[in-house]
């Protein structure tokens, strides 16, 4: 899976064949959760609250370009994110 963004020890990727709904995996020190594009919303696994409300808050700042990384990794093409400062 490629890695989309990291920052403060949380790594943001996605899968190059993923399913629906548009999402992205996130890993904290063998946490990982999932999370939704469109809502914004946690979908499941587990991460520790701050680092659920980092990635959060991170998701708001970059929505949009979640979005096309989405519609774009199929052909093989994404953006690297700017992480959460």
């Amino acid at each position: 899976m490629p890695e989309i963004s990291s920052f403060y020890e949380i790594k943001i990727t996605m899968d190059f064949d993923e399913h629906n709904p548009p999402h992205f995996h996130c890993e904290y020190y063998g946490g990982e959760a999932l999370f939704d594009i469109v809502d914004g919303v946690f979908m499941h696994g587990r991460l520790p609250t701050k680092q659920s409300r980092l990635v959060l808050a991170w998701y708001e700042i970059h929505e949009e370009e979640l979005m096309d990384n989405w519609d774009n990794l199929p052909k093989g093409n994404f953006n690297k994110i700017e992480p959460l400062r």
